[in-house]
């Protein structure tokens, strides 16, 4: 089997590798050949028995995909994207890449011909919908998003279910909650609070909080996103009918039930390194997002997420920090 992983330098790109590299399958299929995509070069996983073919280059340059594609990978996972917040502060930026590079990728697959037929994991998020919203956003509420972020994964899903229900792949959007805690270093995400006020406190460190505690969201581990994409490359798709985009499974808190929860798993020394400062830009954006959803498509087909942000905090400390924090 020959997978191509887009966005392979990414905290979830990296860690689906290394969980295929552990497995040294996907779905009973053995992996022979990786090949590694990134705007910046990606390391192949350690431990892999399979080859890595590992690339950096700009994805959304004319030809850049048919390249990409040119050895017929069996899977391809398309994590790459410009974040929310970034896309929202570079609007030609954001389209160029998430739109226009997702096309570019879906064209240069329906152009390869000679029967070609890949598994498309297309990654898309919650941004997708938009306020005013239901007190639970169930499988069938509209796609209305309030951010360009949002908009451009809209239309890849959009873009998805076509060129699968036209047999040019056999695709499959998933889209992801807000994905806590996030190891790693701060980025231009406008969700990245949600990690720094969690991630940073248990290294020591002081971490800015720029909404008020009611702000709710929806939240998965890095552990359940990889869990989502290996379910989505293996699972039968015909059960999907014409609806390909999924809202993946996650727990519904808010950034007080965080907090409070940080305090429970490590003590209040770590929770008071939080520091309260408001940024009127934040809380414009994340005003917009989905509090809570209720994706029972989803979970009828055997995608699973936590139950308590407890647990995403304690599956933060066994991953990343070897079982022990900075108390």
């Amino acid at each position: 089997m020959h997978i191509l992983v887009l966005g392979a330098a990414g905290m979830v790109g990296r860690k689906f590798l290394e969980r295929v590299a552990a497995d040294g399958h996907i779905g009973g299929r053995e992996v022979r050949m990786a090949t590694l995509h990134d705007v910046v070069m990606p390391s192949a996983p350690a431990g892999a028995t399979f080859a890595c073919d590992c690339r950096a280059s700009d994805f959304a340059m004319a030809g850049e995909s048919a390249r990409l594609i040119a050895g017929r990978p069996d899977l391809i996972v398309h994590l790459a994207a410009i974040v929310s917040g970034e896309a929202e502060a570079d609007f030609e930026k954001g389209y160029r890449i998430n739109l226009d590079g997702t096309r570019e990728l879906f064209e240069a697959i329906r152009l390869a011909g000679g029967g070609y037929r890949p598994r498309v994991v297309f990654t898309s998020s919650i941004a997708v919908f938009g306020a005013p919203f239901h007190p639970k956003i169930a499988d069938e509420f509209h796609l209305t998003p309030l951010t360009s972020y949002g908009t451009q994964k809209a239309i890849g899903e959009l873009l998805l279910s076509d060129y699968s229900r036209r047999g040019f792949f056999d695709g499959i959007g998933i889209r992801l909650p807000t994905i806590c805690v996030r190891p790693g270093t701060p980025n231009k995400a406008a969700s990245g609070f949600f990690s720094n006020i969690i991630r940073e406190p248990l290294a020591g460190r002081e971490a800015v909080l720029p909404v008020s505690e009611d702000v709710r969201h929806w939240h998965a581990s890095p552990r359940s996103a990889v869990g989502f994409l290996m379910h989505a490359a293996t699972m039968d798709l015909s059960a999907l009918g014409a609806r390909r985009n999924l809202s993946m499974p996650g727990l519904s808190c808010t950034v007080g039930e965080q907090i409070a929860a940080l305090e429970r798993v490590a003590g209040p020394r770590v929770t008071a390194r939080i520091q309260r400062k408001p940024d009127a830009t934040i809380q414009g954006i994340v005003a917009g997002w989905p509090r809570d959803l209720d994706p029972q498509r989803a979970i009828a087909l055997g995608f699973k997420a936590e139950s308590s942000f407890d647990e995403i905090i304690k599956v933060h400390i066994a991953d990343e920090l070897n079982g022990s924090f900075a108390a």
